[in-house]
């Protein structure tokens, strides 16, 4: 594909406002790229050869069908109607080949952005070839930019235009080193308007956010914004999470969860070779997965593990803390019974939050730590001592009952998804010597 003649003569123009910003984005990218290996093994090149197979819509220029009833939503559709007036209602789109239904093909060039937003998944470097490669066969002279760094990169307006020899590099691999990414979000006034600005810069016809569930509301968000300023953008969010949560009757699977489940199953697998080798520890394996199980869930029906936890039947269950412990410390105690001194335990990352007595006592944490930091007087206490005489008494017994650890992980600051940062372990924690019991080993 080929740049439009003045996109150069736009590019000083538009990226004037923040020039510094936009070109340390970039150079940040470039950099990482030129220190990439010149040379690529056999291997590398057999897989840059390979050829995806893709739905058989794609292989044509496409016609949309919109269907006759407009969408709706599950609940709350009062208040998502008045946040999105531009876009809600509109009806599920269907794409077919346009030459199957009769329609001329329309091959106009198209400028089109692509951003990479959040954490890596497994296939985010193909989802742009696969724009690119269709953008080049079926709307010739069409341009693709590539926003760096980022959504940061949309809002400040840094990309490069990619290319076939930029393009051809990255096929089939894994990582987000082509544009990088990023976790910033668009969301002030002023942020928006520079997402606008960018936008109506570059006349770009689609913008493409490849993310997780937050990178798509922003999507969402950012789209109801463009039209409203009158802008032809379309936005268009492409489910990527690990995590397996991002989908619906429309979207089977985000793109990443496989690759993903497979990974973690084969060291899972390994792990439990190994316990059946030495038949002296048991791992306790933490998966990724927040607010869904379906990580844990995959990798339990591959690997057939001692004892899985799924965080939504907890949840249904009720069960407590003490419950989970004891179900785990019961399984213990039946194999040592029969001689087997080891095992493996699956746990989901988010498990804590599952368990609805530790969810009431991390919602009134939340209460009261923002309640502290309005007041100079009480954070001059320590957060543990202030924050325990003012729980109630159910929350109190729960957070007593927990090591110091994690107690002082409940108290850290939240993340930026505002989630308590159970993962970490304090630096503390890690530094200090500890003999482990015989029979038990963490491996997370």
């Amino acid at each position: 594909m080929q740049a439009y003649p003045a996109s150069e003569e736009m590019s000083t123009r538009k990226r004037a406002r923040h020039p510094r910003v936009a070109e340390k984005l970039i150079k940040a990218v470039h950099e990482v790229v030129d220190r990439s290996p010149r040379t690529s093994s056999q291997l590398e090149s057999l897989r840059r050869a390979y050829t995806p197979e893709v739905p058989p819509v794609l292989g044509s220029t496409v016609q949309k069908r919109l269907d006759a009833e407009p969408t709706t939503c599950v609940a709350n559709e009062a208040e998502i109607k008045s946040r999105f007036p531009n876009l809600y209602g509109q009806p599920v789109v269907h794409l077919e080949p346009a030459m199957a239904v009769g329609v001329a093909a329309e091959r106009m060039p198209l400028r089109v952005g692509c951003v990479l937003s959040g954490g890596q998944a497994a296939g985010g470097h193909n989802c742009i070839v696969g724009l690119f490669d269709y953008l080049r066969d079926h709307h010739p002279g069409s341009t693709l930019y590539g926003f760096t760094g980022g959504p940061k990169g949309v809002m400040v307006n840094a990309y490069s235009i990619l290319t076939d020899e930029v393009i051809d590099k990255y096929r089939n691999s894994g990582g987000f080193t082509m544009l990088s990414s990023g976790r910033d979000k668009i969301e002030s006034e002023e942020q928006f308007q520079m997402a606008v600005e960018t936008a109506r810069a570059n006349q770009l016809d689609g913008l493409i956010v490849i993310g997780g569930d937050d990178s798509n509301t922003n999507a969402c968000v950012l789209a109801e914004r463009y039209a409203a300023e009158g802008l032809t953008t379309r936005v268009v969010g492409l489910p990527k999470t690990i995590d397996g949560d991002l989908k619906n009757e429309h979207v089977e699977v985000s793109f990443g969860f496989d690759t993903a489940a497979k990974l973690y199953a084969e060291m899972v697998g390994n792990i439990m070779v190994d316990c059946t080798s030495s038949r002296k520890y048991y791992h306790f394996v933490r998966l990724m997965g927040r607010e869904a199980s379906h990580l844990t869930l995959e990798v339990a029906l591959r690997t057939h593990p001692n004892l899985v936890f799924v965080g939504e039947e907890v949840k249904k269950l009720k069960l407590t803390l003490a419950q989970i412990t004891t179900q785990a410390a019961d399984m213990v105690a039946e194999r040592a019974a029969a001689g087997m001194d080891y095992g493996v335990i699956l746990i989901p990352e988010g498990l804590i939050d599952f368990i609805p007595e530790v969810g009431a006592l991390i919602a009134e944490l939340n209460d009261l730590l923002a309640k502290r930091d309005e007041s100079a007087a009480d954070r001059s206490q320590p957060a543990e001592q202030w924050v325990v005489g003012r729980l109630s008494t159910a929350s109190h017994a729960v957070f007593t009952l927990l090591p110091d650890a994690i107690r002082s992980q409940l108290l850290l600051d939240r993340d930026p998804h505002g989630n308590v940062q159970v993962r970490f372990r304090p630096c503390c924690a890690l530094k200090r010597p500890r003999t482990p019991p015989a029979s038990a080993h963490a491996a997370a």
